[in-house]
């Protein structure tokens, strides 16, 4: 009776020590994350399709302004380029009874990707129905963003928000 009692308590504690090493800890768990986010991040600038939704705004000469509400963005796809941004600051030439906003929807040019260790540059120049749209996009991997716009008629202005996968009713827009 005692040596099938050793056997099974051999038994039993062989599978706690094998079930508490698999186990991982917390760092190893954010690290696969921050991996997972970044590559997820990667994989929407490649594919030249992703939504940058801005947070705040910054204009030239101005303070930081947060934006109360997440309806500003710039959706990025290599054939249509659309955007709703609001504008503070100064416009040289204003369109006639325009609402003011950075809005325009037209196809990018010129596009360029720079990657860099901890964050990667896109840059594209858009011509809108009134102007064109030079815009600097600073993405981080864990999916923070700034985007810088300059154009002819307006100041610059940069926005800080956030990269994501467009919805997917945005896709089949």
């Amino acid at each position: 009776m005692s040596v099938k009692l050793s056997i099974l308590f051999v038994f039993v504690s062989f599978l706690s020590f094998s079930a508490i090493a698999q186990e991982k800890t917390k760092k190893e768990l954010k690290a696969e994350q921050e991996l997972k986010k970044q590559k997820e991040i990667e994989a929407l600038i490649d594919s030249k399709n992703f939504v940058f939704e801005a947070q705040k705004a910054s204009p030239q000469g101005g303070r930081l302004l947060n934006l109360d509400y997440n309806t500003y963005f710039l959706k990025f796809n290599e054939t249509k380029t659309t955007c709703d941004l609001p504008f503070f600051g100064r416009a040289y030439n204003p369109a006639y009874g325009g609402d003011g906003g950075i809005k325009f929807e037209g196809v990018p040019e010129n596009i360029k990707i720079e990657k860099g260790k901890k964050k990667t540059i896109v840059r594209a120049t858009i011509k809108g129905k009134d102007d064109v749209f030079d815009l600097l996009l600073t993405v981080f991997f864990n999916g923070d963003a700034s985007l810088s716009v300059n154009s002819n008629n307006r100041a610059a202005i940069s926005y800080d928000g956030e990269v994501e996968a467009p919805k997917p009713d945005d896709v089949k827009k």
